[in-house]
């Protein structure tokens, strides 16, 4: 094997890893896969001459790479309009026997965490993601965010802070397929009762055109104003809801005959739907023929 190809070996090893931790960071699978490049190319460049352990030296770069585009990134916001949501990861019934999908879902986390994340500094979000879910140690998240490990412990102790405020899924995925079912019906139905039945006292709805177009209600708060939205909006769009796996739980897509409209990520939390974020950016919507739907024809 020549030095190219085992380097190239080696680095296939560690893509995994690297892809989930860019996804955490970035919300977005397109530009974790870039970062994922982006270590690849340096890696390339600089040899592993001096590299003991690869694996955190890609981690480190990936960090770095991460940090710059996520600060590239809020100067964008600045101008966006609406709000703005992650990058889902969908797949179909049965997708999860695809290596490819099981791959992503796997990388993936609940769409409303990573709006949560979203709403930490570049720096916070690293110190986080890095220690609290890949138990990189504090010494090693230091140099890549420019501050001392005590700092560096600060960050990820004020990011834990804020992401306790996010609801906890129920890991029992028959228990969330039935109250997305529920909820499906209830809309097609117009069955304000039974809409109130599914949603969380405290639910919140967010909906992310991608700065295309005003939406009349970007967010919602509370079960009355969202089922109330639900059967003035939804009822319409309800027969081409289809359910799937979002992020690794149960959601729904909106497909359409031709296409996909969007994706629906919901967290269902102690039996109730306590967050639905609706992607319609068409730039984050995967195409219909991405999604297995139970093999259900839309032509």
């Amino acid at each position: 094997m020549t030095g190219a190809a085992w380097q190239a070996e080696q680095f296939e090893q560690h893509r995994g890893h690297l892809r989930a931790v860019a996804y955490r960071m970035l919300g977005s699978v397109t530009e974790a896969e870039d970062a994922v490049q982006e270590a690849w190319l340096r890696l390339h460049r600089n040899g592993e001459d001096g590299i003991e352990n690869l694996r955190g030296w890609l981690t480190t770069v990936v960090g770095r790479v991460c940090i710059d585009m996520l600060r590239t990134r809020q100067s964008r916001h600045e101008e966006f309009v609406g709000t703005w949501l992650p990058e889902p990861v969908v797949a179909g019934v049965g997708s999860e026997d695809d290596p490819e999908q099981a791959a992503l879902l796997a990388d993936s986390v609940g769409l409303a965490m990573l709006v949560v994340l979203e709403m930490l500094s570049p720096a916070e979000r690293l110190a986080f993601v890095l220690h609290d879910m890949f138990a990189v140690p504090f010494d090693e998240i230091a140099p890549i965010v420019g501050r001392t490990p005590e700092t560096a412990r600060q960050l990820a102790s004020r990011a834990r802070r804020r992401v306790r405020g996010a609801p906890e899924p129920d890991a029992d995925l028959a228990t969330q397929r039935r109250v997305v079912d529920a909820f499906l019906a209830a809309t097609r139905a117009g069955d304000f009762s039974a809409l109130m039945e599914v949603l969380d006292p405290d639910v919140v709805f967010r909906a992310d055109s991608g700065g295309r177009a005003r939406l009349p209600l970007a967010q919602l708060d509370g079960a009355e104003a969202v089922a109330r939205n639900a059967l003035a909006n939804g009822s319409r769009w309800a027969r081409w809801c289809r359910p799937a796996l979002v992020n690794g739980g149960w959601g729904c897509v909106v497909v359409a005959p031709g296409r996909t409209i969007g994706v629906a990520g919901m967290t269902v939390s102690r039996g109730r739907i306590a967050t639905i974020d609706l992607v319609l950016d068409p730039r984050k919507v995967p195409s219909r023929d991405e999604i297995n739907l139970d093999g259900e024809n839309f032509s």
